[in-house]
């Protein structure tokens, strides 16, 4: 092959390469050519083809893939929610003007306006020693009526406490552990906890949002768990959101098994069983209520509520169980529309069941209201 020219030329062969990342063939030497000719000369150049044996060494070239991972925030950045005008908890209600999403468990929740008035950190800090508190007695109250002697347990096999009594076995034991608990609150209600090792660490990742550090922070993790999901600002506020998420029902499950048992007479595990003892309705339940929401869902419209209808992805999920099914798509075994009638049968039944334990916890239920009822008549 010839080239001429007559001005400035410059051949480049093989130079294509720099801009892909497909495999090049190597090329010889002698056909990677570079001539510059000035203006007014004329050029002839004779390039060499490679050779058979030469086109077909191929390199494999490298991609270089530039995972540019995103900078972790050194700390948390506040306003997370300050775009919004309505509360997250309660729409219908404007956001709080302190609750901005800057603090781990803030959706805005402030119906009585306490953040108008009361200092936002020390309420952050009752709020997270209650659900701690509530954490362990939530667990300890129904499992003190599950496996404690009689003689350690009020009437009907009730927890003791403040509104159920006590005997002096346990008033005692109370006394000496909310005695404990309230050393604990003297030495610490007034303590300096951004000095500490957590504590400065806790002053870095909220140093944009104020200088007080964490609420409820005594500078405790043994296992060294704070930080196993992620050692940056956002995983630690994450870990607190978990607490402070699961501190909250906490609170309100303390308190409805106090006043449960109190105005009724009756131990929650007695009362609740399908929760504290082995039976397969609440398995059932659980497991209906994950099928139902894989496969359905629940919407409103601005004319009608709880519209449910099937999903494309639960129509797929069920095709997806239709063909795994034994004998689908094969000649032996159950055919497909056997094996999805006897599932039919079998759904029939598990609802029969759950219809049976309703009408069982129904006709209970009636049964301890009419008890009650000549309860109260007999008192008066």
């Amino acid at each position: 092959m010839k080239i001429v020219g007559s001005s400035t030329i410059v051949l480049l062969a093989g130079s294509a390469s720099a801009f892909t990342s497909s495999p090049i063939r190597q090329q010889p030497a002698s056909s990677l050519t570079a001539v510059q000719v000035k203006e007014g000369q004329n050029l002839e150049v004779e390039l060499q083809p490679p050779s058979i044996e030469e086109e077909t060494q191929v390199i494999e070239e490298p991609v270089a893939v530039a995972a540019a991972a995103a900078p972790k925030e050194e700390s948390i950045k506040p306003g997370r929610y300050a775009d919004l005008d309505r509360s997250l908890a309660l729409p219908f209600l404007k956001r709080p003007t302190k609750l901005d999403g800057s603090h781990a468990g803030d959706y805005g929740f402030d119906p009585l306006g306490f953040t108008e008035t009361y200092d936002l950190y020390t309420m952050q800090e009752a709020e997270i020693r209650h659900a701690r508190l509530a954490m362990l007695a939530v667990v300890g109250w129904p499992l003190s009526e599950l496996v404690a002697p009689d003689w350690m347990l009020q009437e009907n096999g009730c927890a003791p406490s403040v509104l159920n009594g006590f005997n002096p076995l346990t008033f005692f034991t109370t006394v000496v552990i909310f005695g404990a608990f309230g050393l604990i609150e003297k030495e610490t209600s007034l303590r300096m906890n951004t000095e500490t090792r957590l504590g400065k660490i806790h002053r870095q990742d909220m140093k944009d949002v104020w200088s007080y550090g964490v609420a409820g922070d005594y500078d405790f993790d043994p296992l060294d768990l704070y930080n196993k999901i992620g050692n940056d600002p956002m995983s630690r506020k994450g870990l607190r959101d978990v607490e402070i998420s699961h501190g909250r029902p906490a609170m309100l499950a303390i308190s409805f098994f106090a006043f449960w048992e109190a105005l009724t007479g009756h131990a929650v595990t007695e009362s609740f069983g399908m929760f504290f003892h082995p039976n397969l309705v609440l398995p059932l339940l659980t497991f209906g209520y994950f099928f139902f929401n894989a496969v359905y869902e629940v919407e409103n419209t601005d004319q009608y509520v709880l519209q449910v209808r099937k999903t494309s992805e639960g129509e797929a999920y069920l095709e997806n169980l239709k063909l795994s099914l034994p004998g689908a798509g094969s000649g032996s075994g159950m055919s497909s529309e056997e094996t999805m009638e006897l599932l039919t049968n079998v759904s029939e039944k598990a609802k029969e069941l759950l219809e049976k334990a309703q009408n069982f916890y129904g006709t209970a239920q009636e049964s301890y209201l009419e008890y009650s009822t000549k309860n109260m008549a007999g008192a008066r």
